[in-house]
């Protein structure tokens, strides 16, 4: 696989995480909002009013999530797989002496082709320490150098 359809896959694979993150969140507040519903006015008003309270809360922790699932989307889109990269900066596909990281979203290990490539966000530890580097050069990270192998 050349370096741009590997780096597209890698995208796509981020987009998708994010879309299905994305899709979770709207599932889980649907639920909670048929949730707080079907609570029934009972003569046990204060058990209505804690299940209405519960389900209220619920939502609300999840369009927190919502928003976060927005946000990976709009870190996505500033991103152009398409375009070379010779330095460590969001969009780049770096190979370093710890492995390759996909410098994008904070998607987690990803397998394209039966290898392993983390997708990080570029406010990673990783990230920031490996930022503006260039094949060749080296980075400190958790105490340990890091070696930048290759910028795809």
């Amino acid at each position: 696989m050349n370096n741009e359809v590997l780096k597209q896959a890698l995208y796509t694979a981020c987009e998708h995480y994010a879309q299905d993150r994305l899709n979770t969140c709207l599932a889980a507040i649907q639920a909670a909002q048929e949730s707080a519903n079907s609570e029934t006015k009972s003569s046990a008003g204060d058990k209505y009013e804690t299940g209405r309270a519960m389900a209220q809360n619920e939502r609300d922790r999840n369009l927190v999530q919502l928003q976060q699932g927005r946000q990976l989307q709009g870190e996505l889109q500033r991103i152009d797989p398409s375009k070379p990269c010779d330095t460590v900066r969001p969009g780049a596909l770096v190979k370093t002496s710890m492995g390759w990281f996909f410098i994008s979203i904070s998607a987690g290990k990803l397998t394209v082709e039966g290898t392993d490539y983390f997708a990080v966000s570029a406010a990673a530890p990783v990230a920031a320490a490996l930022s503006g580097k260039r094949a060749g050069e080296e980075a400190v990270f958790n105490g340990k150098s890091v070696r930048v192998e290759q910028i795809i």
